[in-house]
């Protein structure tokens, strides 16, 4: 008699996995384009650039996921994940992009060495769990969720307050403002979008409220096609297929303090991906060991990696799927596999990428509202694991993190004295808050043991499973 097959490895019926795959998709697909379009739109890229951003982000998403579900000698863990790239790196990649000598390949150059450290220390990180228990993370996830918001207050406004040009791959920024910051027809087909996000939210069952954003997306893209906001030129001159090849934007450069500073924002992914594969493997009941965690955690790095080199960013497991497991209780990972040989399919089609940069401004921002909010009532919800009543130092971590987190956000000229080559640094607000959170924690909690710091984990990554 045979070992019945354990539900993570079942094989089921193509035209299922099909279905189930499409749904993982769907469900991560408005979280997964919308790094592409902040970094791509922020660093005033053209609707062609940003395009192939796009394009290369959802064929590097294909790949990963296929790494992390399928797995390959030494990484990927096998589990029901799909990769997409990690809110935590905006802030850093934006600070690292603006810098005039730097521009794009300096972000895909921070990225490839930092995807390569990741890889380095991947063995390492589950000993790291104490100097991040749910005080720290909890306060650096708020602290991301609230300095996007800025990008969606921004969109939901028509775009930025000032007109940014990429010339030869350096950002110029024109001081004359942007005509269309604030017209009343962006902030209403913003106002629009949020509305039919949170009435799905609230009327829609099962499958339709877990793709509200996506679907308040697509409502405001016909509402905005209805009022002439709407230009598909770029789809029109896209290709039905095209190949994503390495350096499309020119060769990396690498510059010390970028690497530095992404190396950092990858510890933070790190451990928040470490927290999702402990939840994904209670919720599919399969045992995470050591040697598993590593394997996921060297996923994480080798697709960064990819993403640098393939012309797009960092990666992460999507807390959102995760949740989604939880939902349909669907445990095969060979859905998550066939949900990225969908993505991968996309990523080479420019039309998917061409369509996704053609969405209007400010029905982004109703959307990015949302979800962007959701990310900071993420963290949020893993502060209420901690024990602010008999232990008010923790009001003194996330007070003075969040504080220091600010600086960027409300001040951008707060650090102008301060070497050029430190402002990636210290212009990336939830980097300035990790340190914080990390060193006070330190220094008024002091250390955990290991089982301690994992079951904490272990416990705000089943919080932030529930936000989702």
């Amino acid at each position: 008699m045979t070992d019945r097959v354990h539900p993570v490895d079942e094989v089921l019926p193509t035209p299922k996995l099909f279905a189930l795959g499409l749904q993982h998709v769907l469900v991560m697909y408005a979280g997964a384009i919308a790094v592409p379009l902040i970094i791509g739109r922020a660093l005033g890229m053209s609707p062609e650039q940003v395009a192939l951003l796009i394009s290369a982000d959802l064929f590097a998403c294909g790949v990963v996921t296929l790494i992390q579900s399928f797995g390959m000698p030494g990484v990927g863990i096998r589990l029901p994940v799909m990769m997409g790239v990690t809110f935590a790196s905006v802030a850093p990649m934006l600070a690292i992009g603006r810098d005039p000598s730097l521009g794009i390949t300096g972000i895909f150059g921070a990225i490839i060495a930092s995807g390569l450290f990741a890889l380095l220390v991947a063995p390492f990180i589950s000993r790291m769990l104490r100097f991040f228990p749910p005080v720290v993370t909890g306060t650096i996830i708020l602290v991301i969720g609230v300095s996007l918001m800025r990008v969606g207050i921004g969109w939901a406004a028509g775009g930025p307050s000032f007109i940014n040009q990429m010339i030869d791959g350096k950002l110029r920024i024109i001081d004359n403002p942007n005509p269309g910051y604030g017209a009343l027809d962006s902030l209403g087909l913003a106002l629009f979008v949020l509305c039919v996000v949170l009435a799905l939210t609230k009327y829609g069952k099962g499958f339709v409220q877990n793709i509200a954003v996506l679907l308040g997306i697509i409502v405001g893209c016909a509402a905005a096609y209805a009022i002439g906001k709407m230009n598909f030129d770029v789809v029109g001159r896209a290709h039905w297929f095209g190949f994503i090849y390495p350096f499309q934007f020119g060769l990396p450069k690498f510059e010390p303090i970028s690497i530095i500073t992404m190396c950092l924002v990858m510890i933070v992914v790190m451990i928040e991906s470490t927290g999702m594969f402990l939840a994904i493997g209670d919720m599919t009941g399969r045992k995470i060991s050591q040697d598993d965690l590593t394997k996921g955690l060297r996923a994480d790095g080798l697709g960064t990696m990819i993403g640098g080199l393939f012309n797009t960013f960092p990666y992460t497991s999507f807390s959102q799927n995760v949740g989604l497991v939880g939902v349909t209780g669907v445990r095969s990972r060979f859905v998550t596999a066939a949900g990225g040989l969908i993505l991968l399919a996309m990523g080479l089609v420019p039309k998917f990428g061409a369509l996704a940069e053609a969405i209007p401004s400010a029905v982004l921002g109703g959307a990015g509202i949302v979800m962007f909010g959701m990310v900071a009532a993420t963290g949020v919800r893993i502060l209420t694991a901690v024990d602010f009543r008999t232990n008010r130092n923790n009001l003194y971590i996330v007070a003075v993190s969040v504080g220091l987190g600010m600086i960027p956000l409300v001040a951008p000229n707060f650090f102008r004295n301060m070497p050029h080559s430190l402002h990636p640094l210290l212009e990336s607000g939830i980097l300035l808050a990790a340190i914080s959170a990390v060193v006070l924690n330190m220094y008024f909690n002091g250390f955990k043991s290991a089982a301690e710091a994992e079951a904490e984990v272990r416990s705000g990554a089943a919080l932030a499973d529930a936000a989702h």
